[in-house]
């Protein structure tokens, strides 16, 4: 669900070695979902500042015992399937999206719903398509502390 990983001027070099990395003015990032990342992380010990500080609210959660594992599992498959309702509906829409990051699929969508006010009968789909996407971000921000907008 988060987009990309923001990496510092040091780290370029290090990770241009392990990723497709993307270079805006000096800086750089890469899109998630990472390609080295399949059933755990195979850069680890090498991985980005911004992942090694990165903590789920949902994981703290879950270690203050403010939340139990079988519950946070639910938490998690309630956010897949709004995703993958999500990403269905935009399968329908008569026009394509550029990114291959849902994350910024995403922002490209609701840049385009909000700025397009379609006559007839396609304005409900997209009114529905803004609000599961509140309801994805509020989810997100509220259980994980990350935010797709």
């Amino acid at each position: 669900m988060i987009g990309f990983v923001q990496l510092s001027r040091e780290e370029l070099p290090v990770m241009r070695e392990f990723m497709d990395v993307e270079n805006t003015n000096g800086d750089g990032f890469f899109l998630q979902p990472c390609r080295n990342y399949c059933d755990g992380c195979t850069i680890y010990a090498k991985r980005p500042k911004q992942c090694a500080n990165f903590e789920c609210g949902l994981l703290k959660s879950v270690e203050q015992k403010e939340l139990d594992f079988d519950s946070a599992v639910e938490i998690v498959n309630v956010l897949r399937q709004k995703r993958i309702a999500i990403e269905k509906k935009v399968a329908l829409l008569p026009f394509d999206l550029q990114s291959p990051s849902f994350y910024f699929k995403m922002m490209e969508l609701k840049k385009l719903l909000q700025k397009d006010k379609p006559e007839g009968p396609s304005t409900q789909t997209h009114l529905d398509l803004l609000s599961d996407l509140q309801q994805l971000d509020t989810l997100l921000s509220k259980e994980f502390g990350v935010s797709l907008f």
